[in-house]
């Protein structure tokens, strides 16, 4: 993005108002100076790393009828709840349907969740998102009804209602189906009404605590020294890895707000613990810019066996009197080993990109890679711990 930035800043520049030589050596620093890295490009705003104590969000969710579904609900002899609920939302509505013979597709019964943002006043809108707890096939063209959006202490905090947005589609006939995306969940935008809101006092807090996403000594104490050096005196004390204790100074007593923002905008440097993450189910490998290996030897070999079946079918000759048609299975195993295979020397490695040049010259795919990986570690030569996912 810088250079591209850089190469449109060059382009918008009237060249005609330069002359000769001056006015290309003028271009050429101008480029010079946009594609040289800064140091500050490294730094990260405090604001994108730390939380503020009490500025967070809220989980909430309830249970609730989708309307509308053109046949995809849920089949009411199955989902017994389903069948209660519609019978009970008619009742409060004044029609008794609890002796008559429902057999209606178009209801499903969905379970709804939002986020409460912090700060959130009464009125304010939400989004929300809706997924089925039933054999309800699609919620396409549905109308969630009147559903109420609990707390964890169990109150009422937002009501949700309106036609659902679907991202995928299933379509299907009496031989084949197609079904794109998950048809099964949608979402509301700003579909819940805030009405209830979390009380919170910033001003008059005396001490704020600054929590780290991510938990880390060196990250925690740069923080501290960060706010310390902008006020001018040690306010800021970092208790553990996750936590930055700070003081409220006498100037922003009474303007909590005016102090977080002040900090929110300062930068540091943030450190990172070498790490490999891992999907085995997708192949998905996610190095840090950390992560080094020491010099190991690698061999690595590929099985592959492959069964084929191919029956055959044995019937009488024609106008035979006794025998019957059967089928004779018949399979083939190939076992196919890769004996060309040698000890391959990984040289030890000082940047992530030489690391990833020597894994790429033992010529395997990702999912070998992790076998791999996971090998090396259990060698000790690689300096990062894996997680899986």
């Amino acid at each position: 993005m810088k250079q591209r930035y850089a190469i449109m800043t060059l382009n918008t520049l009237n060249f005609a108002t330069l002359s000769g030589r001056i006015g290309r050596c003028f271009a050429v620093l101008l480029l010079c100076l946009a594609l040289t890295p800064s140091p500050a490009n490294a730094q990260t705003r405090i604001k994108d790393i730390v939380d503020f104590e009490g500025v967070r969000e809220n989980l909430l969710i309830g249970y609730g009828l989708v309307v509308g579904l053109n046949g995809t609900g849920d089949g009411l002899d199955a989902s017994i709840f389903t069948r209660e609920s519609l019978v009970g939302m008619l009742e409060r509505l004044g029609v008794n349907a609890r002796d008559d013979d429902l057999s209606t597709d178009n209801v499903a019964a969905v379970m709804v969740t939002a986020t409460l943002p912090p700060f959130a006043r009464q009125g304010t809108r939400i989004d929300i998102s809706i997924s089925t707890i039933g054999d309800s096939s699609s919620l396409l063209g549905g109308t969630l009804l009147v559903t109420p959006l609990v707390g964890a202490d169990g109150e009422v905090y937002a009501v949700g209602q309106g036609p659902i947005t679907v991202g995928g589609f299933s379509a299907q006939g009496a031989g084949a189906s197609i079904t794109r995306g998950v048809p099964t969940n949608g979402r509301i935008a700003s579909g819940a009404i805030i009405e209830r809101e979390i009380k919170f006092e910033m001003q008059g807090m005396n001490t704020i605590r600054v929590s780290l996403r991510n938990p880390d000594f060196t990250t925690s104490r740069r923080v501290a020294q960060a706010i310390n050096a902008f006020i001018g005196s040690p306010i800021a004390q970092p208790t553990d890895p996750s936590t930055v204790r700070m003081l409220v100074p006498d100037a922003y007593r009474n303007d909590a707000v005016a102090l977080i923002t002040d900090i929110e905008q300062l930068r540091v440097t943030p450190d990172m613990v070498a790490k490999v993450v891992v999907d085995e189910q997708s192949g998905i490998i996610v190095m840090g810019e950390n992560v080094r290996i020491s010099t190991v030897a690698i061999a690595q070999g590929n099985l592959t066996i492959r069964i084929t079946e191919t029956p055959q079918v044995s019937q009488p000759q024609p106008f035979a009197q006794q025998g019957e048609t059967v089928t004779v299975p018949r399979t083939q195993i190939e076992i196919d080993e890769d004996e060309d295979n040698k000890l391959t020397v990984l040289p030890q490695t000082v940047t992530l990109q030489e690391l990833v040049d020597g894994l790429n010259a033992l010529g395997v795919g990702p999912r070998d890679m992790i076998s791999i990986l996971q090998a090396v570690k259990a060698a000790g030569a690689l300096q990062a711990e894996i997680e899986l996912l």
